[in-house]
């Protein structure tokens, strides 16, 4: 349901726009999927270019044994003269003879694999067969070619929930990878509240036994998982519609959504938010001082993109130019929508001169964009805030509010000193 309050981005006419886009590789994902499921392995079958483009982003030491590979499609497999699935088989069976402590295998898909059509979900079930019950194989694709990077978590969440047992408890799933110390926050608030079976996915361990069904309700931490939404549905899961949880108001707004859900009595909800809601809202207000009237300007990046706008409108002063993100997915990100006051452009997709036309004329006090947008940018000499920094940085719950502020002064802050140095 679309909200009909014209005071609000939420029933704004949206810029839909198909053109040259700056997006990053979905392959990305792995990085912090792989710290958070502790037995797991991600193969990705690909190019050489897909081996140094990990090892480059993760930043892992050589003699570390990361939780990922390459799998490197050769010449002779690009050019069909060798059996590709015979290789990968191969692999496979080299890579569980050495490590015995992988329990879940993800084939990851890649630009070159999905070029050749390399059927993978073939692979995984062929693999799964024959490995089961030790290793369960899945595969999900991470490629670059029609996606932005975030959805690579999306696609690998997706691929998880139809291998997951079915159930007819009443429970609550929360979907989306969180850093383990946020992740314990998040479990110490919905505990206090009398919520206590809450299963996260994706879980660190395959033996944290994740189930779903029609009494199983789920809530996202995560704008970008869509695919994932859909395939909850699927399975006859619920899903409890809330402005994601960013700083002080959006925490308590997705938290409230849940007590609701699960009738936790109103004083309840207070006793056990209050203090922490006091604690971020100062947090905020202390980092937030040099963010007020200010204007900012979303390239489209991570999806993250309409849930920040509402945080930096609602609760840090600043005013939104253009909330440009890749997709909009109207179940997951309405309520946040609904909450950003009328007056910026909200656009879908990209057109990136277009849009560099559109930047440049604005002028805002802060520009969120890609890595490879920030440089040119900066040269015009507009203040940029690298949008990936947002992905890989805590920034949910109340405890992080303080720090998710503290990320967008810094840049301004920087370009005033830049200016005084040039001026003097």
């Amino acid at each position: 349901m679309h909200s009909s309050n014209l005071q609000t981005c939420g029933s704004a006419p949206v810029l839909k726009e198909r053109g040259q886009r700056e997006v990053f590789c979905g392959l990305t994902s792995i990085i912090w999927l792989h710290r958070k499921m502790q037995d797991a392995f991600f193969l990705v079958v690909g190019s050489r270019t897909c081996a140094h483009l990990l090892q480059s982003a993760a930043g892992v030491m050589i003699f570390a044994e990361p939780r990922f590979g390459t799998a490197i499609l050769e010449e002779t497999d690009l050019a069909g003269l060798a059996d590709a699935h015979q290789e990968l088989d191969r692999e496979v069976e080299r890579l569980l003879s050495r490590r015995s402590d992988i329990k879940r295998l993800f084939l990851v898909g890649s630009c070159p694999s999905e070029v050749i059509k390399l059927d993978l979900s073939k692979a995984a079930e062929r693999l799964t067969k024959k490995f089961a019950p030790s290793v369960r194989v899945v595969n999900f694709t991470g490629s670059g070619i029609e996606t932005t990077f975030t959805q690579g978590e999306d696609e690998c969440l997706a691929a998880m929930v139809p291998t997951l047992r079915e159930s007819s408890e009443r429970q609550l799933m929360v979907i989306g990878a969180l850093p383990d110390v946020v992740e314990e926050q998040m479990r110490s608030l919905l505990s206090g509240m009398g919520i206590s079976n809450v299963f996260v996915l994706p879980a660190a361990r395959h033996e944290d036994d994740i189930s779903v069904g029609p009494n199983t309700l789920f809530a996202a931490t995560q704008p970008f998982l869509g695919e994932t939404h859909s395939a909850l549905l699927r399975r006859g899961a619920h899903h409890i519609a809330a402005p994601f949880p960013f700083g002080a108001e959006g925490t308590t707004a997705w938290l409230k959504a849940i007590a609701g859900a699960f009738q936790v009595p109103e004083q309840l909800f207070e006793d056990v938010t209050a203090a922490p809601y006091a604690r971020a809202k100062k947090a905020i207000s202390q980092a937030a001082a040099a963010l007020e009237d200010k204007s900012v300007f979303f390239f489209p990046d991570s999806q993250l993109e309409i849930p920040l706008a509402r945080f930096l409108t609602q609760e840090c002063g600043m005013k939104a130019v253009e909330i440009g993100t890749p997709f909009i997915h109207r179940p997951l990100v309405q309520p946040d929508l609904d909450l950003i006051p009328a007056g910026p452009t909200v656009s879908e997709g990209q057109d990136v001169d277009l849009q560099l036309d559109r930047a440049k004329e604005q002028r805002a006090d802060l520009t969120v964009c890609g890595l490879g947008l920030a440089n040119p940018l900066e040269a015009e000499g507009l203040t940029t805030k690298w949008a990936i920094e947002l992905v890989f940085t805590p920034v949910h719950f109340y405890e992080q509010a303080g720090d998710l502020a503290g990320l967008f002064p810094r840049p301004i802050r920087r370009r005033m000193i830049l200016n005084q140095e040039a001026a003097e």
